[in-house]
């Protein structure tokens, strides 16, 4: 089990910045990627950024804007977001996937909502 609890959201004004954070516990060992999605109302969660032997991915609406991150020593990830945008307004999730032999588990925070007003 691996457990996550997310902090940093708010509001803020469209070209300012915030900063997500993650903290997670439990069998930290095995996580092979972590990463953010996101949910705007009435639409699927996707994908924000993710974090995988060391490489980043992002999606093209974010490139050049945020940067995802880790402290080890914190057990804890970061999601920095500049330029912010009102479309970036989403709840914003973390997660970790972990693997078990062939099986894969991913694990969720429990939201943190983003409100980026023009």
């Amino acid at each position: 089990q691996v457990r996550l609890v997310e902090s940093g959201g708010g509001l803020v004004q469209a070209g300012g910045s915030l900063r997500l954070s993650c903290a997670y516990s439990g069998a930290t060992g095995s996580i092979k990627a972590i990463g953010w999605y996101r949910q705007a109302p009435g639409k699927q969660r996707k994908l924000v950024a993710s974090l995988s032997s060391g490489r980043p991915t992002y999606a093209d609406s974010v490139k050049g804007r945020f940067t995802v991150s880790t402290d080890n020593a914190k057990n804890t990830m970061y999601l920095q977001m500049n330029t912010l945008k009102p479309e970036d307004t989403a709840v914003y999730y973390c997660y970790a996937a972990r693997a078990a032999g062939s099986i894969e588990y991913r694990y969720w925070g429990q939201g943190t909502q983003v409100t980026v007003s023009s």
